[in-house]
């Protein structure tokens, strides 16, 4: 707080002066650019805490446009908004005329914002165009999302980025790094006004099936989702996965170059003949060939890594080495297209998109738009599947006890609604704020012969006998997610190390191994499996030998049969011990760094 009581004022971030009364100025400076006597770019904010009142005119900032309210009454009125549809007046006259105006972060502090007309009192400064715009773009392709908790909004705002849809029209042509397109992509029945604006029509990204809120036989516990095996065998949540291949002639000091063509047999690094089948003469495959992993699509030759002095001249220079490109392991499909061209370098460049049908298994991911995300946990066959009383067998079943502790009320509204729009054949406006009531839903799906609150009898299709309790069955606008298991599946037996630790490398696209951290290896023990433990924490096990006089790694001179310590000599007993190469790592460093660890032997009985 300032001492003699007057507020400072800055100008983006520079101290310019100081006003007796912050209100008055504020006030004034609203009125000025309100009137059109200052830039509509300026905002002004207050800070009470600091008693410092804030001018911003600079750029990169996030504004927002707000109605605003003089004498508890909206200044855009129904004349304005006739005009606008008639192409009579223009947005931007609104805001020269001080109807609309932007506000930044800072000037909404000292603003309180309506939602609606119906709510304005006179503290209010501005009213929210539409109550959906407090909400991002795909959050508010949410339907009902009033009825859904933030956390789950965002969750669902997620699940829409990573649904798989037609994301391009020219996707055949392209060659993005890993692409996946649904085959029967639907517009959803349950959709919001904003869908129309954010272009969704046109770029479906999901699919209208029938789910019924049920347990069966425990399959769906913890998120998890039971499908139909005849739906998916009539193409629901159907995909295909793009995958690029590329490979350059490069060119290398000396004038060497790479060349695509079929290795020599003499070549350094000569697979078997049998990987090199797929190819043709020009060392490229050829279009829906299928392939399996570590098959070679495009075949190269480089010259050698590293050319010595005396090797320039020599035999040895003009042994070439194998680089042909191999499918990585875990990918199947078929060539779908290959593109020989140029790159910038003029050096030659062979692109090859590979494609694989992937039909949902257990362990994809699916997800509603209100974050209720989960994995395939069982594929049932359709006979098997439970039915109603007027003989409709849901695509998907879904747990009930995903839903009380999440609180998505608006997932049960959208199966609602969605079974009123499928009956009616009519798509439902589920607008946040603004859409048709659940009332209005129950009234309709009442009059369409059901029971209002979306329930129906069903029948258990291995036994034929009808379920005790009434089963919640409607219509849903679902998602296939990216993540599929066939991307993810990783194992690996003895494999790669790393050359400083000598503990298997990391990451499932190197062959890495998984490693088993602290907390799994109290899962082995709980289980009663602690033996385990010896093979999986022995990866980098090793041999030294000790001194049992210092404590100091000493020497076994295999070839004159000798065991002795630098610092004891040769008159001392030496033990070999067994220790992790990391753990003797450790111990190289500390040395290293002029600090003496020594080991203390004792009897092991």
């Amino acid at each position: 707080m300032n001492s003699n009581n007057k507020t400072d004022v800055y100008l983006r971030d520079v101290f310019i002066g100081q006003i007796e009364s912050p209100k008055d100025f504020i006030k004034k400076v609203k009125e000025e650019r309100r009137e059109g006597r200052l830039p509509d770019s300026v905002n002004v904010g207050y800070n009470k805490d600091l008693n410092e009142v804030v001018i911003e005119t600079s750029k990169g900032r996030a504004r927002r446009p707000l109605i605003v309210i003089e004498k508890e009454k909206a200044k855009l009125t129904e004349d304005h908004v006739k005009k606008l549809l008639n192409n009579e007046t223009k947005w931007k006259e609104l805001v020269t005329e001080g109807i609309i105006e932007y506000i930044d972060a800072a000037e909404e502090e000292n603003s309180l914002v309506a939602l609606s007309e119906d709510e304005i009192t006179p503290e209010h400064t501005h009213l929210e165009i539409s109550p959906i715009v407090i909400m991002g773009l795909t959050t508010s392709l949410v339907p009902f999302s009033n009825f859904g908790q933030s956390a789950r909004l965002n969750r669902g705002s997620k699940a829409q980025k990573q649904s798989l849809g037609i994301y391009a029209a020219n996707y055949l042509i392209r060659m993005d790094t890993d692409s996946n397109v649904l085959h029967y992509p639907s517009n959803p029945i349950v959709k919001t006004c904003n869908a129309q604006l954010a272009g969704q029509e046109n770029h479906p990204a999901g699919q209208n099936i029938v789910v019924a809120l049920m347990s069966y036989e425990g399959y769906n516990m913890q998120d998890a989702l039971i499908l139909n095996k005849g739906s998916l065998a009539r193409g629901l949540a159907r995909s295909t996965y793009f995958k690029p291949y590329t490979v350059e002639e490069l060119r290398y000091s000396g004038g060497l170059t790479d060349q695509i063509c079929v290795p020599d047999k003499e070549v350094k690094g000569y697979k078997a003949e049998e990987d090199y089948k797929l190819l043709e003469d020009d060392g490229i495959t050829y279009p829906e060939a299928t392939i399996t992993e570590e098959d070679v699509i495009i075949g190269r030759t480089s010259p050698p890594r590293f050319l010595g002095e005396m090797d320039e001249f020599s035999i040895a220079a003009n042994k070439l080495r194998d680089s042909s490109v191999t499918i990585k392991p875990g990918e199947i499909g078929k060539v779908d297209m290959i593109a020989v061209t140029e790159n910038e370098e003029g050096n030659k460049l062979v692109q090859i998109r590979v494609r694989h049908q992937r039909i949902p298994e257990i362990g994809d991911k699916f997800a509603s738009r209100h974050g209720q995300k989960g994995v395939v946990g069982l594929i049932v066959p359709q006979q098997d599947m439970p039915f109603t009383v007027s003989g409709i067998t849901p695509d998907v079943m879904f747990s009930p006890h995903s839903i009380p502790s999440r609180m998505t009320v608006s997932h049960l509204i959208e199966a609602l609604a969605g079974k009123v729009g499928a009956l009616d054949g009519k798509s439902i406006d589920a607008t946040a704020f603004t859409g048709q009531t659940e009332a209005d839903l129950r009234v309709q799906l009442q009059e369409l012969g059901f029971r209002e609150d979306g329930s129906e009898r069903m029948v258990n299709g291995i036994t034929g006998e009808e379920f005790e309790a009434k089963i919640f069955i409607g219509n849903m606008y679902y998602l296939r997610l990216k993540h599929m298991v066939g991307n993810k599946l990783h194992a690996r037996a003895a494999g790669r190390i790393q050359l400083l630790t000598r503990q298997p490398i990391e990451g499932r696209a190197k062959g890495g191994g998984l490693r088993l951290g602290e907390m799994e290896k109290d899962c082995f023990v709980a289980h009663g499996a602690s033996l385990l433990l010896k093979e999986r924490f022995d990866s980098d096990r090793t041999v030294v030998p000790i001194c049992s006089a210092c404590g100091l790694i000493g020497v076994n001179d295999v070839f004159r049969k000798k065991k002795f310590c630098h610092r004891c000599g040769g008159n001392v007993e030496i033990n070999s011990i067994e220790l992790s190469y990391a753990f003797k790592l450790l111990m190289d460093e500390i040395r290293a760094m002029g600090v003496l660890p020594n080991i203390k032997l004792k009897n092991k009985y």
